[in-house]
Parts: C-alpha cells; structure tokens; sequence
C-alpha cells in the first residue's frame, strides 16, 4: 500500500470526539452521618439498597410523607446491645422481624413510613411517629441543633415489653 492509499483510508474512518469521552466526575460533600447522597430523592428502595451496599452515608430527601416533608435516611450506628439509630440500627434490631413478616426491608419501610398512621401521643418536638398495626417508626426532627427530619428508629409492636413483678 503506498503512503497515498494508507493517508486516504485514516481520513475515512471515524475519528473519536475527544470532550464526548471526558467522563463525568461526581463530588459528594461530607456529613455528619458520612457520604451525603443527593442522587436518591424520592427512591427510598434506590437508597436502602445503596446505604445496605456501602455502609455508610446518608440519602437525602429520600423518603416523603405528603404531611411532614421529605425525610432523609442514614446509615447510623448500632452497638452489642442494640441500641443505635438509623438503617443500621433497624436491619440489625428489627430485619429478621420484618423478613418474618414477609418483607424486604427496603420494602417495608418506605410502606410503614408512607402509609402509617401519625402517633400525635407519643410524638413530640423532637420526633415524630408512624405505626401501622406491627411496627412503629421513629423520624427525627433534628439533628446537633439543626432542622433535619431523618429516620432513627423502629420497633416491633408485636413484641409487648414484659411488666416487671412488683415485690
């Protein structure tokens, strides 16, 4: 092939557009809970998921009730004794409890939370509680001082504390 011939083929091929392959680079800020995600609003499944995947962070404006908002879920925290807050909290505490009840915790949740009826007596400045018939959630309304509503806590309600015997 001579020098012609091979100049004239490379001009017929495509060339690559150089800024379409430039990728897309995504800054996350940083929070108290760790990684704020902003990606999740209005997919609480999308954002269990990815929170039960990475371990960390928190997906904001991913829950919302049409009476107090959007409600943001973290990842939290949980100790031996299980007292912790956030989806962590919750899977360890209560995920055997909610798979029993025939759910995927990233179902059940955004449901009980969408769907369960407001607890006016036993809410109070600092939270807010959703029970359906089984299980009760706890939302938070603030967190270090500052306006946040986000998911801390759940309980079993099938599981009645027991009345110590007075002696």
């Amino acid at each position: 092939m001579s020098k012609k011939e091979v100049e004239s083929q490379e001009e017929t091929k495509p060339k690559e557009n150089i800024k379409s392959v430039q990728k897309k680079t995504v800054k996350y800020q940083t929070g108290r809970f760790g990684t704020i995600y902003t990606q999740f609003q209005d997919k609480p499944k999308e954002a269990i998921c990815f929170l039960l995947k990475h371990c960390e962070g928190e997906c904001i404006k991913s829950l919302k009730r049409h009476d107090i908002g959007y409600i943001d879920i973290v990842w939290g925290e949980n100790d031996e004794n299980n007292k912790g807050y956030g989806l962590k909290h919750i899977v360890e505490k209560h995920g055997s409890d909610i798979e029993e009840l025939g759910f995927k915790i990233e179902d059940f949740i955004p449901i009980v939370v969408q769907y369960g009826e407001f607890n006016q007596t036993v809410s109070d400045a600092g939270k807010k509680v959703f029970e359906s018939k089984m299980f009760r959630f706890v939302i938070a309304t603030n967190f270090e001082g500052r306006r946040k509503q986000w998911l801390l806590t759940s309980f079993d309600l099938r599981k009645k504390p027991r009345k110590k015997s007075q002696a």
